[in-house]
């Protein structure tokens, strides 16, 4: 595998956790704005990192 086979692998683990984040912040946003906030938190920090890696991966 090379280098940019490795990081769409990596791109498409992390775009699922983050719409995981994103989904479990929504559906728990009325009942607990603390782990909504924290879920929220979690999927930027990996939208970064998604951005880093579209950054890398670019040609």
């Amino acid at each position: 595998m090379n280098r940019i086979d490795v990081i769409k692998s990596d791109q498409d683990k992390l775009i699922k956790r983050y719409k995981d984040l994103i989904e479990q912040a929504y559906n728990v946003r009325q009942t607990d704005s603390a782990l909504s906030d924290i879920s929220e938190y979690k999927a930027i920090k990996l939208l970064n990192k998604l951005h880093r890696l579209n950054f890398l991966s670019r040609k």
